[in-house]
């Protein structure tokens, strides 16, 4: 392949800023790049769902380790940049104009494939949940490889007891695996937004049987939805919960956030 012109050059000569309604902010670190493709593991020849490229820096890490990439762009000011892109690497990047959320990705993907994106802040959680509660697991995607804000991404990973545990850290680790795999410090983006970031790696496991994800949804949603409030209030709304707590055991007097993922699972499994 030949040479790139430098992200910066592309960016000035299309006239591209980052866009705060879209929650946009650029990357050029091309080594900080590589090193985020790199986190699923080998991408030669694999493909890629990319939400949100923007004018494409993660894009060419991800063309560079040899993805076939899928980017889903709503930004129209992105799209001719993209296309030189899809110009450098024929065959190798289709981009899609449109909203990450109203897109069938598991279609746009094949069917099967990995999700690697720096999600524009103000749908990355969105987006997440609605990947991590599939009915059909194993799911679609092999592995997210996902930046979102620190304070998110340590909402994911987080462990019972801590501030950050909650319903997302239950989604994401009751038939998952979920790690923080790098920092990302705001002065790496243009413009430097006002928190920092992390780069969140999760791989789906094998999920517990005689669980149902709806019924999940449902307790975590009552219980951390109330979460400073007993169990015995917060999942009044939630016929049998009651009944269930005292056959597993759990005191009803407990809070949400001292809920393990293990006994939220059981909870689940007793009301299914």
């Amino acid at each position: 392949m030949s040479p790139l012109p430098p992200l910066r050059e592309v960016i000035a000569r299309h006239g591209l800023s980052a866009s705060k309604a879209l929650g946009q902010n650029f990357l050029f670190d091309e080594q900080l790049l590589d090193r985020i493709a790199r986190i699923p593991g080998s991408l030669h020849g694999e493909r890629v769902l990319e939400v949100g490229p923007g004018p494409g820096g993660l894009t060419r890490a991800l063309l560079r380790a040899g993805a076939e990439v899928i980017a889903v762009e709503r930004d129209a000011r992105c799209l001719p940049a993209l296309g030189e892109l899809a110009e450098w690497a024929p065959g190798q990047l289709q981009v899609i104009e449109g909203d990450a959320l109203k897109i069938d990705a598991e279609a746009e993907l094949g069917g099967s494939g990995h999700i690697v994106a720096n999600l524009p802040y103000n749908v990355g959680t969105a987006l997440l949940v609605g990947w991590l509660t599939s009915e059909a697991w194993p799911p679609w995607w092999k592995s997210l490889t996902l930046m979102f804000q620190k304070e998110v991404a340590e909402r994911i990973v987080a462990a019972p007891d801590a501030d950050a545990y909650g319903r997302l850290a239950v989604l994401a680790q009751w038939r998952s695996t979920a790690r923080i795999a790098m920092n990302v410090h705001r002065s790496a983006f243009t413009p430097p937004p006002k928190v920092m970031s992390a780069v969140v790696h999760i791989v789906p496991a094998l999920q517990p049987e005689g669980v149902r994800v709806a019924v999940l949804e449902r307790l975590t949603a009552a219980a951390f939805g109330q979460r400073r409030k007993m169990l015995r209030q917060s999942l009044k709304s939630v016929p049998g919960a009651a009944e269930a707590l005292e056959r597993l055991g759990i005191d009803p007097t407990r809070r949400a956030e001292t809920v393990s993922v293990a006994e939220w699972v059981e909870l689940a499994r007793a009301l299914g």
